[in-house]
């Protein structure tokens, strides 16, 4: 299928991952006058746009931050909303996504409300084939718990007398990740002026290359991405060598 646009930079110095932490939606309505929820809402809005864009331009995997396990101390209604335009979210995805794009929830989707943890699943069945991209959803997500989990798998096949501890590999903790059928990330960018990575992607980004900007999600535009690849290209990437 052919691209929309070209990108900005060179199609081969793409990053295969893009990592995307969406924040800065409460400020951003904050500023205006108007409820945490308005930012969320606009800051969906905005999640769609640079979906679009990225598969536009050739990105193969981008993964967006949308609920870590510490949200769910924020306020009632703001959780309330958050979880209803995730149910809005995965009904539309259907019509303006097209095939080929894999869909892979990042995190513990017990957590849920049945309703929103099947259609979770669905998503996921119904899409498993697709290769053009494939696009990762972090919710109920934090980096810490993903890779306790995979301890305690591999600990119990140790356990189970299936495996001996000194044969454990990185490949086999990658292997227990939510993101074991996607390449580790090659750009992490972070929006909202906030220089952390808040517990997101730990393992998959230990070689990321991070970008930071003042911009808050809801207006971090295709230009802003732009912007951001561009700086990706100047990057040396040694990866521990010389």
């Amino acid at each position: 299928m052919a691209k929309a646009k070209q990108p900005p930079i060179p199609a081969e110095m793409l990053p295969k991952h893009i990592a995307f932490i969406m924040d800065g939606n409460g400020r951003w309505a904050k500023k205006r006058g108007l409820p945490r929820s308005a930012g969320h809402i606009e800051g969906a809005k905005n999640f769609k746009k640079i979906v679009r864009y990225c598969k536009d331009i050739g990105i193969e995997n981008i993964t967006f931050y949308a609920f870590s396990t510490e949200n769910w101390k924020r306020p009632e209604d703001e959780v309330h909303t958050i979880m209803n335009l995730m149910r809005e979210y995965l009904v539309e995805v259907r019509k303006y996504f097209t095939e080929n794009t894999r869909m892979i929830i990042l995190g513990d989707k017990g957590a849920f409300e049945p309703d929103l943890r099947k259609s979770f699943e669905d998503l996921e069945a119904d899409t498993l084939k697709y290769q053009e991209m494939n696009m990762g959803l972090a919710v109920n997500y934090g980096s810490r718990d993903e890779l306790t989990h995979a301890c305690r798998a591999l600990a119990q096949q140790v356990k189970e007398g299936k495996l001996q501890p000194e044969d454990i590999t990185e490949d086999m903790i990658n292997g227990q990740l939510y993101t074991k059928d996607m390449p580790d990330v090659d750009l992490l960018i972070r929006p909202g002026g906030e220089y952390r990575i808040s517990n997101y992607l730990l393992w998959q980004s230990a070689y990321a290359e991070l970008y930071f900007c003042d911009t808050l999600w809801p207006d971090f535009s295709k230009k802003e991405l732009d912007a951001a690849l561009i700086e990706f290209a100047k990057r040396n990437r040694r990866f521990g060598g010389l």
